[in-house]
This record gives structure tokens, sequence and C-alpha cells, in this order.
């Protein structure tokens, strides 16, 4: 399912598309965000469905999200982490993100796999795909021992696609933004 671009393949795409290709997924492929993509990035933190299990569920406003981009986004991908621009390959168009975030559960670091569609999109797969291909990008490439995903307890849905991708429940956490349930999924190499 997960294809790591081959140097030959991702020249390629790269003349084509000005852009380095980090994962391709069968219809998804991930790229790092670029201040280019600010305005579907603020498009995301505008939209209420996709927003609404996110943190406080608030919508950010257009320079909340330019800073939270600036500041937060772009930063983390020298370590090869950070939230990538999702384009459904099938009509080349960007339609969430999905990524590895560095978070702080218990006061230990942890690395979260997240994950955020459009709402057009939802109900493909398509989030499934997302989170297999960066559960498979943190244990294989970056050789982390596990990874989480952070969800709230009132979205079956976020719960159903970490089922899918092989993460277990671990535990119920309380954040600042209220109660969170852990699931988990661990390196079967160590």
């Amino acid at each position: 399912m997960l294809q790591y671009l081959m140097k030959k393949k991702a020249r390629k795409i790269n003349r084509k598309k000005g852009v380095k290709v980090m994962i391709e997924t069968d219809r998804l492929l991930f790229r790092p965000y670029t201040m280019d993509d600010l305005d579907f990035y603020a498009s995301l933190w505008a939209n209420q469905d996709v927003i609404r299990y996110i943190g406080m569920g608030k919508p950010k406003s257009y320079e909340e999200a330019e800073e939270h981009m600036r500041n937060r986004i772009l930063p983390e991908y020298e370590q090869g982490l950070g939230l990538y621009a999702m384009v459904y390959q099938p009509d080349n168009r960007l339609i969430g993100h999905a990524g590895l975030i560095r978070q702080t559960i218990d006061g230990q670091e942890e690395v979260e796999i997240g994950y955020w569609l459009v709402p057009e999109y939802w109900g493909q797969g398509l989030a499934k795909e997302a989170a297999v291909g960066f559960r498979d990008y943190g244990l294989n490439d970056l050789k982390l021992n596990q990874l989480i995903s952070i969800i709230n307890p009132n979205h079956p849905a976020s719960i159903f696609v970490a089922k899918k991708a092989g993460l277990f429940y671990d535990k119920t956490v309380r954040l600042h933004v209220g109660d969170a349930l852990i699931y988990r999924v661990t390196s079967t190499e160590n």
C-alpha cells in the first residue's frame, strides 16, 4: 500500500510539480506545506466541521492560521515530523493534511499520528490510508518505538480510523481541553 518514492520517481515528480513528495499511498500524495498553501490551510481551520474535535474545537482566523503555519508547521519538517499537505491523486486536489506531531502526554513526549480531511472526502477510507502511511513511516523509517493518536471521546469516526490503522486503546487522559482517548501502536521490532 505505502510506497516510499524512489529517487528517480521523486525527481520526476519534483520537476513536474516543483515540490518534494514525502509519502505516496495508493490514492494520496503527501508533501510539505509551503506558504503558498496558506489559503487552503486557513480554510481547514475556518471549517467548523473539520475542527470540531480538534483541541477546543474553535476556528482560527486567517492571521492565526498563518502564525500557526509559520511557527508550528513549517519548522517541524527539519526533523521529519509535522503535518504534510494531503493531495488526492485522482484529481490532484488538496483535501487535508496528515503527519506526525510532537505532543506531551502525562509529562512524556509522544509522537501523534494526526489527520484532517475536508468533509466531501470523508467516508472513503482516506483518513485510514493516511494514518497507515504515517504509522509505517514513523515506525519503519524514523524508527520510533511507538506512536499515538489523541482522540476526542465524542468522535467515533476517529476511533474507527485509529483501530483500522492498527492502534489500540491505551488510556484516557485529562488535557487542557478536556478528556481525550489515547490510542497507541508499538513497533514490533523492539
